[in-house]
């Protein structure tokens, strides 16, 4: 299945649910139903498949967490069977593939989706609050004390937790401290504001054959420039792309940031506005990074992890460790970010629910607190260490590891995350065309208002749109 195809069946099936008023709706809604039984069965799945993709996944489900489960409940004298249901295709079409599922009232008990689905797949009826699946019990485990409420919010929805959000990630700033060193910056750099941003670009302007700052800007690079770029800076403004039931238009938070990529492509030549246009520019700031020839990317965690990893990276740096810096990405001015926050962030990843009509709520509700557990967490990263959302997990398994540290302690509690809501994508794309249209030229407010009124059509109209 091709991705239009893919996202077309999706639109249609959650769509359906929708107009139908029921969703994944019709189970029983007693939390309690099958929680005595002696002996049941679970499925679950996720986008994983041994040898195929997220094999690592795979692996971990079948040989740690399920025998593990099993063997706790045989000593509470309960006979449990867990069948692990793996994929491993892309995306949309697993995301119709569960969502087929979930409106037939069928699928796996416990299953990953992405968090940017939350919200799409909660408006349709598919799932179903915690709480409301499977009762009190889902508030009071202890392992919500482990993950910060900002982590929180990629399984929220309209404040309620629909899911356990396994893992994360963080953007941030990543500086070449070499040319720092030759711009006389300090290889301890951490802007408070743009302007400080600015400054720093302005010193870098003045090392031959280097481009300042690179910054995500256009189409080509897609979501990437929505989550590396306008997203966190609008957070830096002081608002969110979706909250409070309205979409932040084309107002003053916009404009600023529209601002800042006229000043860096435009008025000051601190990037490069060809590399926004290329098809593989994303991939050639990457390169151009490792090569010393950017002073400043934003990007995601993955970026140090994978991208200019020494030993296995696409963009090689093998002197990442002593050459690159890492910094928080600031607020428009100290205090003025989203939340009144003096630096910000955006996250992202998968989530676990629970399906609604699960025959045993209780019991899923075990397993996909097992799942989450410290004891479990641990295991699903030995020998790869990454960010989970549990501070005790990331206290323990990163210790060694300075930058994986700075995310999960400086980072992680300040992120946001990007709405789940089925309209989102074409938001995204129309915030990634305002900053296209300011890189070729046009002003900041001339894109904002452009942007607004075409938000007015994608959302339903401007009673869905705020001017802040």
């Amino acid at each position: 299945m091709d991705f239009s195809r893919a996202c077309a069946a999706v639109a249609l099936v959650v769509a359906g649910a929708a107009l139908g008023g029921c969703g994944g709706g019709g189970s029983s809604d007693d939390p309690e139903r099958g929680s005595d039984a002696k002996s049941f069965s679970l499925v679950i799945s996720r986008n994983a498949i041994q040898g195929g993709k997220n094999t690592g996944e795979a692996e971990w489900i079948t040989r740690t967490v399920i025998p593990r489960f099993v063997a706790a409940q045989k000593a509470k004298g309960v006979t449990a069977k867990v069948t692990f249901r793996g994929y491993g295709v892309d995306d949309e079409p697993y995301k119709t593939k569960i969502a087929l599922d979930f409106k037939a009232r069928s699928g796996a008990d416990v299953l990953d989706i992405d968090g940017i689905w939350v919200g799409e797949f909660a408006q349709a009826g598919y799932i179903r609050p915690l709480a409301t699946v499977a009762g009190p019990k889902a508030d009071t485990w202890d392992g919500w004390a482990q993950i910060p409420k900002a982590v929180q919010q990629l399984a929220t929805f309209e404040g309620k937790r629909y899911a356990v959000p396994p893992a994360t990630d963080g953007r941030l700033l990543f500086f070449n401290r070499k040319l720092f060193a030759q711009a006389g910056l300090p290889a301890d750099w951490q802007p408070k504001s743009w302007d400080d941003l600015l400054a720093a670009g302005r010193a870098l302007k003045k090392v031959p054959g280097v481009t300042p700052i690179q910054l995500n800007a256009g189409t080509a690079m897609g979501e990437a420039t929505s989550m590396q770029g306008i997203l966190p800076l609008l957070a830096g403004a002081g608002a969110e792309i979706y909250s409070g039931g309205k979409w932040t238009g084309g107002g003053a938070a916009l404009k600023r940031v529209l601002g800042l990529y006229s000043t860096i492509y435009g008025k000051e030549g601190l990037g490069d506005p060809k590399l926004q246009q290329e098809a593989q520019g994303r991939d050639k700031s990457f390169s151009e990074f490792a090569k010393g020839k950017i002073g400043i990317l934003a990007e995601g965690d993955y970026f140090w992890r994978d991208v200019i990893n020494p030993k296995t990276g696409v963009a090689k740096m093998p002197d990442r460790d002593r050459t690159v810096g890492y910094a928080l990405i600031p607020a428009v001015s100290p205090g003025k970010g989203v939340r009144a926050q003096s630096h910000v962030s955006m996250s992202g990843g998968s989530v676990t629910v629970l399906n609604p009509n699960t025959k045993y709520p209780q019991q899923a509700l075990e397993l996909l607190t097992f799942m989450n557990s410290a004891e479990m967490q641990k295991a699903r990263t030995a020998g790869t260490p990454e960010i989970t959302s549990r501070t005790d997990v990331n206290a323990e398994i990163l210790k060694g590891d300075p930058f994986l540290s700075f995310v999960a302690q400086r980072v992680l509690p300040i992120t946001s995350y990007r709405p789940g809501l089925a309209v989102y994508p074409q938001v995204s794309t129309a915030l990634q065309e305002a900053t296209a249209s300011v890189v070729s030229g046009k002003s900041p407010d001339e894109a904002a208002r452009a942007y607004g009124k075409k938000l007015e059509g994608i959302v339903g109209g401007a009673g869905n749109v705020s001017t802040g």
